[in-house]
Order: C-alpha cells, then structure tokens, then sequence
C-alpha cells in the first residue's frame, strides 16, 4: 500500500489499516457503546429541579450544570477526537470508558455544586468517546457495508440520547438523583469490560504530533471540498433542528395549546424516527450513493419546516398533528443526512478519519447553537411563523447545497 501523505505538510509515514470485517456482535456493542457514552451528557436534565433543591443551589448556578456537560463535549470532539488517527482507538475508548466512570460517579457522590460542576466538565469531554467509537466502526466495516455498519451505530446513539431523559427521569423520582449517576457509572463500568475484550486493536494511521494533528484539520477542511459541503451542509441542517426543538416548549406553553413541559417532551419521541431510520439510511447510501441520500434528507427536513406554515389554516386539534408529523419528517430527513455525510467524509481519506469526523461534529455544533440563538430571537421578534421561517430557510441552503454537488471528494 502506498504511503498517503498527511493534511499537513509533512508526510504520513503509516499506512492505513485494510478494513478488518466487523462482526454482527461488534456492531451491537459498539452502538450500544455510543448510545451509554452519548446519553450521559443528557441524565441530568429532567432533575436538574430536584438536584438543586438537594444539593443546596441556586437555580442559575444548576443550569451550569448542563451547560458545562455540553461544553466539555463540545471542546473533546475538537481538541480529543483527532487523537483517534496518531493512537490506538482501543486505548483511546478504553481511557475514556474508565474516566468517563469515575466522573459520573463523582457527580453522584458530589457533596457541592462545586463538585458537580467540575465533574460535569470532566463528563463531557470524556463522553466523547461515542465519537472515538463511530470513526472505529467505520474502519472495520467493508467499504461496500460502511453506511450500514454507521446507520447501526448510529441508532444506538440516537437511542441513547432519545432514552436517557426518560430513564434519568424514573430512576430520580424514586430513587433521587444521586442514584442516576451510580447506576450510569456502572452502566459505563459494564460497557469498559465489554469493550475490553471484544474490541480490537487499530493501527494508528498518522505520526503527527498533537500540536500538527490539530493544526491539521484546518488544512484537511480547505484540501477536501466533499469535507466542507458536508459539514456545512449538516451545519445547516442543525440549525433548523435547533431553532425547531429549542422553541418548542415556549411555544406550545402559549395560546392556542397552553400545555406544559411534559407535552413538549413527549415531542422527543419523534426521535426515535431518527434512530430507526439510520441504519435504512446508511442500506441506500451504500447501494445508490450517499450523495442521494444527502438531498432526500435535506429535501424531507425543507419539505417538513415549510408545511408546519400551514398551521393557522387548521383546527388547534390538526396543528398540534401537523407539529408532529412534521417533527418526524423533519428528524428522519436530518438523521439520513447525518448518515450519508458520515459516508461520505469517512471515504475521503482512510489515514485521517478521526480529524474528518472532528470536523463534521464542530460544524454540526455550529449549526447547533447558531440554531438556538436564531430560533430565540425569531420567536420572540416574529412569533413561531419566524422559528419556521428561519428552519425553512436553512434546510432549503442545505438541499440547493447538496443538489448542486458533483463529486464529494
């Protein structure tokens, strides 16, 4: 195999590994590795009232705590994922399996907000290993089997994020919140020993030194066009699934349906759409190309924004139905986008598949929180048809950017 030269200046002297195969169990594990990984940056939410309450805190200084989780996860795809090319990803998920263990732990045990808030930051940056485990996936599986092989992975994080409010929810009303956090550091524990012995070894594809391996990602972004398409595109994506979902609750508190926290949650079913979908999506993109499944996606997320338009046309009974049929398209066409970009970046350059994967998760970050920011200032200057407008506007960028794509190279 021929030496592949770096997305920095100096050259690579390791060659990528052959895909190994990865069997059906693998899969299984390693999705249920990053739904367990993924969904302890959401346990705290639903009881961050209780946890206050208890713990002896303010409710603004509580709020750090998931503002805290969500930065340490934010900050490890960036400064800890590109790690996943220059070490062993097995060492890699194993480190983080163990501190991720301790830290939920700590959290569990904290005696002050204080304690909390540091293990909160040390949770998130150490969660991040789903973002070792989806990248690992992708190494083993055939080329001719890759999206199906993410698709799969995919859904156990999707899972994890849809379950874990739920299951943080029912163990803390009648065990408290403490508890959350012990049975997660086992739930973790488990997952570190299952890990251990079913995943195997990876040959690092890159001897660049930290400070190159970051500096890296700004010279993969302007080598490969197919990168920036991709993580723009998914960026813009986000940003009308955030605007949506960040929202939501605000406005369904309101005339005319005047319901309360618990409804709005129950919206983040549709999820599970999502999650059911990826694996179908990742069947196409293997078969007809990824680039197809691209524009489906973004073509569904546009088409689903710009019907909730028609709400006011409707009886309150049919807007809230609208709301959640276009909830569920608009997450099935986001989530078989997110997999078919992930198809597409893993395929650009073997050697760099952990940096191509930092950079598609920041920029879906991006697109994240610009969503919140937009969709807030929409809603509170033009009410919830600028929140649609805003989704509308930023799904249709993303299929004109995808529909006007030739080769994602």
């Amino acid at each position: 195999m021929s030496t592949i030269q770096s997305a920095h200046a100096s050259p690579v002297i390791l060659a990528p590994a052959r895909d190994a195969g990865i069997s059906r169990p693998l899969v299984f594990l390693m999705a249920a590795g990053a739904g367990l990984a993924v969904a302890s940056l959401y346990y705290s939410q639903p009881m961050l009232g209780v946890l206050g309450a208890d713990i002896g805190a303010a409710d603004q200084t509580v709020g750090w705590v998931p503002t805290l989780t969500q930065l340490g996860y934010a900050f490890g795809i960036l400064l800890l994922a590109p790690l996943g090319d220059r070490i062993d990803r097995r060492r890699i998920i194993l480190a983080k399996t163990a501190i991720l263990a301790a830290a939920l732990l700590t959290a569990g045990f904290a005696p002050s907000i204080g304690g909390l808030l540091a293990a909160s930051l040390v949770l998130g940056l150490s969660a991040t290993l789903a973002q070792d485990i989806v990248p690992a996936a992708a190494t083993l599986a055939p080329a001719e089997h890759r999206g199906r092989v993410v698709g799969t992975v995919m859904t156990g994080l999707l899972l994890g994020i849809l379950l874990s409010r739920v299951v943080s929810g029912v163990i803390a009303e009648h065990y408290g919140w403490r508890a959350v956090f012990v049975a997660a550091a086992g739930s973790i524990a488990l997952l570190g020993v299952a890990l251990w012995r079913g995943l195997p070894r990876f040959k690092p594809t890159t001897d660049l030194g930290y400070g190159e391996l970051l500096g890296s990602l700004v010279t993969l972004w302007a080598r490969h066009p197919g990168l920036r398409r991709a993580a723009i595109a998914q960026g813009l994506l986000s940003v009308g699934f955030s605007a949506f979902w960040s929202t939501l609750a605000v406005m369904l508190h309101g005339a005319p349906f005047h319901l309360g926290a618990a409804a709005a949650g129950a919206f983040g079913l549709a999820g599970a759409a999502g999650a059911l979908v990826a694996p179908v999506a990742g069947r196409i993109a293997d078969s007809r190309g990824p680039a197809l499944m691209t524009r489906l996606g973004a073509g569904l997320a546009a088409l689903s924004f710009a019907a909730m338009a028609l709400s006011p046309l409707l009886p309150e009974g049919g807007r809230l139905w609208l709301l959640v049929a276009s909830a569920v398209g608009f997450d099935l066409g986001v989530q078989a986008s997110l997999i078919s970009h992930q198809t597409i970046v893993y395929g650009i350059d073997p050697a760099a598949r952990s940096r191509l994967n930092a950079v598609l998760m920041v920029g879906m970050f991006i697109g994240m929180a610009a969503g919140a920011t937009l969709g807030s200032q929409a809603l509170a200057i033009w009410g919830w048809n600028g929140v649609i407008a805003v989704a509308t506007a930023a799904s249709t960028a993303a299929l004109i950017l995808r529909l006007f794509t030739r080769s994602d190279r």
